[in-house]
């Protein structure tokens, strides 16, 4: 029946269809994260927006559940279904840049570096991921927390107009001023109401050349280094970005060989302000010393955005949670964990907010008040170790919950359940969410993600 109907279905489509066996099946169905295993019926690469509504409805009439991927960067690998439909966004790439207006509209199938590379052509820059592999549809819906959010909030703070097909196949656009209440909900309401099309972002001006990169100390020296992060952040201006984190350095020659395969405690630096400015901007950084490693340096924004790539192919699990103030007692459960980290490109990475993210220019759904956030993430190999990689994350979170405010940031989340939907907006947010959900997508067809249910 499913063969015969994918028949039919190839017939309405101009873009493509593919079953197992099919060339293109096996890199559609292929994950970030290799934890995920999942055999979709068939996987549509569209063409159109037509294509979409197309494959919408056949999923609806067939009685087959509905996944969209963009990046494939789902934690929890909503990107794809067992036995359902697939949309594979990535034949929808277009990226079209007016600088004299400082807008970019671009497809829904977009990486984000792809976003940085054409922006950048111009000078201009907007809020995208620190892993430019990421799609851009899945990171904006989710909120979009990016290195220039202390400058210019996340990315929904700078979304203009989403276009996107609904549930019963429409293609509408939204904005503040147009379905604004679903603008509203799109805004961190993750991929609940449609499929997206096109987004449409508001543009700043970027230095020719950005200052960042990476510094290196053993990680004996972590809570030293968080307690100095914590001091300088309190005073730092908006356009420098620094996170914290805790990871096994390569076995490179660039790292000195009593660091190699070792634990590393670090930061990433990200200065986007006047380059004249960067010595003194961090200065204060720098009285924290000697590293065993310092790669800051001079480099063009797109090239710093794509410096900390995680790799593809492991097995991942990571959750993140909100705190208001990093108190001693959360550096030292963060320290404590972190020196339990499994070998391989897994990090326990503390990220400061602050500056514009703590002032939303307009109304978001997102939890947003918190000054920082602890975000573990452990990537393996071996499928053996799955159960006590994820317990490490699990007790992790559990030890870390008496110094959090409870909130969570979903697009750095797997499948943690309803309460920790729930916890991502405040109780009146959610409700509103779920009110938009009954008007969109009544049946719930968009479900393969942190779903809100409809408010019925």
């Amino acid at each position: 029946m499913i063969d015969t109907a994918v028949h039919q279905l190839r017939e309405l489509i101009d873009g493509a269809a593919f079953e197992p066996g099919d060339a293109g099946y096996a890199d559609a169905c292929t994950l970030f994260n290799a934890a995920i295993e999942r055999r979709p019926a068939v996987v549509v690469r569209p063409a159109s927006a037509a294509d979409v509504a197309n494959a919408i409805r056949f999923a609806r009439q067939n009685g087959l559940p509905l996944a969209v991927r963009s990046g494939g960067h789902s934690a929890a690998g909503w990107s794809l279904c067992d036995g359902g439909v697939v949309l594979d966004m990535r034949s929808i790439d277009t990226i079209d840049v007016d600088a004299d207006a400082r807008i970019a509209k671009v497809g829904g199938g977009c990486a984000t570096g792809a976003v940085d590379r054409a922006c950048q052509a111009h000078g201009l820059a907007t809020v995208t991921g620190r892993v430019s592999t990421t799609g851009i549809a899945g990171f904006t819906l989710g909120g979009g927390s990016g290195m220039l959010e202390r400058r210019f909030g996340f990315a929904v703070d700078n979304l203009l107009e989403v276009e996107l097909v609904t549930a019963d196949g429409e293609l509408i656009t939204a904005d503040h001023a147009t379905h604004s209440d679903l603008f509203w909900a799109l805004r961190g309401g993750g991929g609940n109401f449609g499929v997206v099309m096109s987004l449409s972002f508001r543009l700043h001006p970027i230095e020719p050349v950005v200052t960042g990169g990476l510094i290196l100390h053993h990680a004996d020296r972590g809570v030293e280094l968080l307690h100095h992060l914590r001091t300088v952040m309190e005073t730092a201006p908006e356009h420098l970005a620094v996170f914290m984190f805790y990871l096994y350095a390569p076995d490179d020659p660039s790292i000195p060989e009593d660091l190699r395969n070792k634990l590393a405690a670090g930061l990433m630096i990200s200065h986007s302000g006047p380059p004249g400015s960067a010595e003194k901007d961090l200065a204060p950084l720098r009285t924290f010393g000697p590293p065993a490693v310092d790669f800051v340096d001079e480099t063009t924004w797109a090239d710093l955005q794509c410096s900390i790539d995680d790799p593809p192919g492991y097995r991942n699990y990571m959750t993140s949670d909100h705190l208001v103030d990093l108190t001693d007692d959360a550096i030292d459960v963060i320290n404590r964990y972190a020196h339990e980290l499994q070998r391989g490109p897994g990090w326990v990475v503390v990220f400061c907010w602050g500056g514009a993210v703590n002032r939303p220019a307009s109304p978001t759904p997102l939890n947003r008040d918190a000054r920082w956030v602890v975000h573990p993430g452990a990537f393996w190999e071996d499928p053996a170790e799955d159960e006590n990689v994820r317990d490490w994350v699990r007790n992790f979170r559990g030890e870390l919950r008496p110094h959090t405010t409870g909130a969570v940031w979903l697009n750095w989340v797997g499948d943690e359940g309803d309460a920790r939907v729930r916890s991502a907006f405040s109780d009146d947010a959610y409700r509103r969410l779920q009110a938009v959900k009954q008007a969109y997508d009544p049946e719930n067809v968009f479900r393969s993600n942190h779903n809100i249910a409809p408010s019925a």
